[in-house]
């Protein structure tokens, strides 16, 4: 500071107070001189306001009025650029076009962007290339390869650089971490690992069992990497039928009918495996499906003898001699092996042993004679078991008509007595007798009365037959 008054003569006294005076900024009182006491840093305070006065040294007499003046603290570049964030995430699909915008990433500098390249940033890539691109002067990070695949790598790191002094020489710097996920698309169709699954099936499963499962790998994840099979052809397609197992992806292969492996043997199917979603993208990556050839062999199973009818009805009549023939049950193995069979009467149908059968060849004959009166049908059952395996046992039923034969003579109902008056008129009615046969209709009623031949002539009687 300088007064226009002060002559140098010492009489003149320089005062500074305001902002810092004292403490940040002192003055030679004799010269006027400021000087500073401390490093000052712009970023924590840029000016400062201070009044000047000169005084008389002696009576401390102003001689001029206050004067007012600013202090600016001129920038340097002594604060580094910083990021937001030390470490970044983002997403980006794979397959995306070269220049796609990833993320923007920012930084800031604490030094004085109107003055000096000392807060001018440049953005710069240190890690991640040739994957990615960065904007020097915006941040925004872009993809910089195409066809980048998912599956082939999924995550990349990346380093951004951030310089100040617009990136030349000398200037400092700050970096940030970015990681960026490339995000599915359903740009892989489904593949079978193998052109042809062999499964087996036993004759005996029920309709709804799993017979086998097919799997379509598909790299894509998520409902890009959903399959879903179907049976397109074969002649298995009215035997079998193919669901999704969602959970595992794979196609389960059950029977949807009763399988005989005496008919056929084997059976083909044609699946196929179709993505759900296709992504209209990449519709000419595809067909987004896959087929496979199913072969499916029936395995034998041990099965019993079947009869040749649900159930038998033979007639005999009765007061037929012993070893009259009743008729014929026939059985056969269903097996390849078609083994020997043999017949039994299961004998709580028969408990009396009214009939015998051949072990051998079904026939059935009776071994008693049958009175139709006492029973007129004989319910029992047949057994056929296979010679070489016991357990395996079939049964039917045989119903045995018993035919009726006039082998009974009639009954009169009582032993009758009757009254008659004398005088009694002529043709006067007084008795009705009647009688009973055991017999079948067809050879019981109806009958014929007549008086027996010692009375026939008898003139008081008459008798009538109504049939």
């Amino acid at each position: 500071l300088h007064s226009d008054i002060d002559s140098g003569d010492g009489n003149i006294k320089y005062i500074l107070s305001g902002e810092g005076a004292g403490i940040i900024f002192v003055i030679d009182d004799k010269s006027g001189n400021i000087h500073a006491t401390k490093t000052l840093d712009r970023e924590e305070r840029a000016q400062y306001t201070l009044t000047a006065q000169a005084v008389d040294r002696n009576t401390n007499r102003p001689l001029e009025p206050p004067s007012e003046f600013i202090v600016k603290v001129q920038d340097i570049n002594d604060n580094p650029p910083e990021f937001l964030h030390e470490n970044y995430h983002a997403n980006v699909p794979e397959r995306s076009n070269v220049g796609t915008s990833v993320i923007q990433v920012t930084a800031s500098d604490a030094d004085d962007p109107t003055y000096g390249n000392s807060a001018k940033l440049v953005y710069s890539i240190l890690e991640g290339q040739p994957y990615f691109s960065v904007e020097a002067q915006t941040g925004i990070i872009r993809t910089a390869l195409p066809n980048m695949d998912r599956e082939a790598k999924e995550e990349y790191h990346v380093v951004i650089q951030a310089k100040d002094m617009g990136g030349h020489m000398g200037g400092l710097s700050g970096t940030t971490k970015v990681t960026i996920t490339l995000t599915d698309v359903n740009d892989n169709p489904p593949k079978f690992p193998q052109s042809v699954y062999q499964m087996s099936v036993s004759e005996a499963a029920v309709p709804g069992e799993e017979v086998g499962r097919v799997k379509a790998k598909d790299p894509d994840i998520g409902e890009n990497g959903l399959v879903a099979y179907s049976i397109i052809d074969g002649d298995g397609m009215d035997m079998f039928e193919i669901t999704t197992d969602y959970e595992t992806q794979e196609g389960v292969v059950k029977l949807k009918k009763t399988l005989d492996y005496e008919t056929k043997k084997s059976y083909s199917l044609k699946v196929e495996a179709a993505n759900v979603h296709i992504d209209p993208k990449f519709i000419s990556n595809g067909p987004f499906k896959d087929t496979v050839t199913v072969k499916i062999a029936v395995e034998d199973a041990d099965e019993p003898p079947v009869f040749l009818k649900p159930s038998y009805i033979f007639e005999v009549q009765e007061n037929a001699a012993s070893g009259t023939v009743v008729g014929k049950v026939h059985a056969k193995d269903p097996d390849a092996a078609n083994s020997a069979i043999r017949y039994s009467i299961d004998r709580h149908t028969d408990l009396e042993r009214y009939f015998v059968i051949n072990a051998e060849d079904g026939n059935i004959k009776t071994i008693k004679t049958l009175d139709r009166e006492e029973m007129a049908w004989h319910n029992i059952s047949v057994f056929a078991v296979e010679v070489h395996k016991q357990h395996q046992e079939a049964k039917v039923p045989v119903a045995i008509k018993v035919v009726d034969v006039n082998d009974n003579a009639p009954k009169f109902a009582a032993a009758y007595e009757a009254f008659v008056c004398e005088n009694a008129r002529s043709n006067q009615q007084f008795i009705t007798i009647s009688a009973d046969d055991k017999d079948d209709s067809a050879n019981g009623p109806r009958f014929i009365f007549s008086l027996p031949p010692e009375i026939i002539h008898n003139p008081n009687f008459t008798l009538r037959d109504n049939r």
